[in-house]
């Protein structure tokens, strides 16, 4: 079966990332079509295992249905990684030790981090996150930034390492770390998928102050 070749189902996809399951009369507000565009999305996106239909009581109690992405879905934007991430993953997490496992993924970060840096720069705030949110999109993973905002976060729409996340939430603090390099700030994940949320939220805080050398 194809994957999704229309740029519209790939907006519907996108903004059932960002709101979550949504009834056909959301998705029509939303996208500004109308009823029998959206159904005819639908019915592709289902037929390709990408979305679901559930159920839900409705005013009075009248059943409605809404539409959500399948683990499929979610998968994804992630699926590029390869057994060998894995297996490596796996003998971090066999680490006993809580502060050498923690001193090996602050490595895996700052690794990461040098990676990027020299697309990410030194320079502001907004243009940092703008330039993380360009190499994610180039990675296939959507996000948003919000840099003005009085809390400035970063929304990842989509996990970057789905089968990771669902076996360890350390690879959250991984990102969480990377966040920091790249952008020199104190970062809280103020809201994770993993507990429910339909994205990932990095908030941004305080600059990280250098350690004074003794």
């Amino acid at each position: 079966m194809s994957t999704v070749t229309e740029s519209s189902d790939g907006l519907l996809l996108q903004l059932l990332r960002r709101q979550g399951p949504m009834s056909i009369s959301d998705l029509v507000a939303a996208m500004s079509v109308t009823a029998t565009a959206v159904r005819q999305r639908l019915s592709r996106l289902m037929t390709q295992g990408l979305i679901a239909r559930e159920s839900f009581k409705g005013p009075r109690g009248r059943p409605g249905h809404r539409y959500a992405l399948t683990a499929k879905a979610r998968h994804q934007a992630g699926s590029n990684f390869a057994d060998l991430a894995m297996v490596m993953w796996d003998e971090v997490r066999a680490v006993k030790d809580p502060e050498v496992r923690r001193g090996l993924l602050s490595r895996i970060a700052q690794s990461l981090a040098a990676r990027y840096a020299g697309e990410v720069g030194e320079g502001p705030l907004p243009e940092r996150m703008q330039a993380i949110t360009t190499i994610f999109a180039e990675r296939g993973i959507p996000l948003e930034t919000a840099p003005h905002a009085a809390q400035p976060s970063l929304t990842v729409l989509e996990c970057p390492y789905p089968e990771l996340a669902e076996k360890d939430r350390g690879i959250c603090a991984v990102e969480k770390l990377l966040f920091e390099e790249l952008l020199d700030r104190d970062v809280r994940l103020s809201q994770c998928r993993l507990d429910g949320h339909h994205c990932c939220e990095f908030s941004a805080g305080p600059a990280l102050i250098a350690a004074t050398p003794t």
